[in-house]
């Protein structure tokens, strides 16, 4: 009799065990599956209204600076110069700054930049009605990012260091200081939007940009680069 409730004992903890076994492994077979998901920055339904907006800045040579005097000009806040340098220092002053923060930011910045760009064109400049399509484009981004994510995230308090960019960002015109006005060519703003595209959204233009846009070489030696024709950028 003791030898048969030893032999039911062995046999309900082999069970157990087997059944303990097999919720592990379907856990671990759910974090596999998943793991593209949770290390990708950039939801996938993204891609698209992403590479219809990069068609567009494919040709913003034409419009950014053949249709404007040489050397013009626009007023923008000072931190509507975005950068990929300024991505690099954020990163390096914000510990384990998560791209979310970054991307909300990128939408910010250059939502202002293009309705400057827009403000100061007459009805009738030959870059009006493509500077209309790159903002309509450009907001067709913004609301699949809205609906990519959760309400909470967007609620959730920023770095202090982002924070205060933010608030800049934000301010009306007739109460920001002179000093935080600066001057930039409609080209060189576009062409921020597009190179700090590449670096916050990498996932969706890896095989078309061919290069790390967020690498600490072309953000801190991009120009002196650029100058020697060591780096390819996308054709403009």
């Amino acid at each position: 009799m003791q030898v048969y409730w030893r032999f039911v004992s062995c046999r309900a903890y082999c069970l157990f065990r087997y059944s303990e076994m097999r919720c592990a492994l379907s856990l671990l077979t759910g974090l596999f599956l998943m793991a593209p998901v949770l290390m990708s920055s950039t939801p996938a339904s993204m891609c698209t209204p992403l590479k219809t907006l990069n068609d567009s800045l494919s040709h913003r040579r034409r419009y950014m600076k053949h249709n404007f005097p040489i050397n013009y000009s626009i007023r923008v806040y000072r931190e509507e110069i975005f950068k990929l340098s300024n991505i690099s220092r954020m990163r390096l002053k914000v510990e384990e700054l998560d791209d979310l923060v970054l991307q909300r930011l990128w939408f910010q910045v250059n939502q202002g930049v293009l309705k400057k760009i827009i403000r100061v064109m007459s009805e009738r400049h030959p870059s009006r009605s493509y500077t209309a399509e790159l903002e309509r484009r450009f907001k067709d981004v913004e609301g699949v990012f809205v609906q990519s994510h959760p309400a909470e995230v967007f609620q959730q308090e920023l770095p202090e260091a982002v924070q205060e960019t933010w608030d800049h960002l934000t301010e009306e015109p007739n109460r920001v200081p002179e000093s935080n006005w600066r001057l930039a060519s409609p080209k060189s703003l576009v062409d921020n939007l597009c190179h700090t595209m590449y670096c916050l959204f990498s996932e969706c233009f890896d095989a078309e940009t061919q290069q790390d846009y967020c690498g600490v070489s072309h953000s801190r030696r991009g120009r002196k680069n650029s100058s020697r024709n060591t780096v390819t950028t996308p054709a403009e």
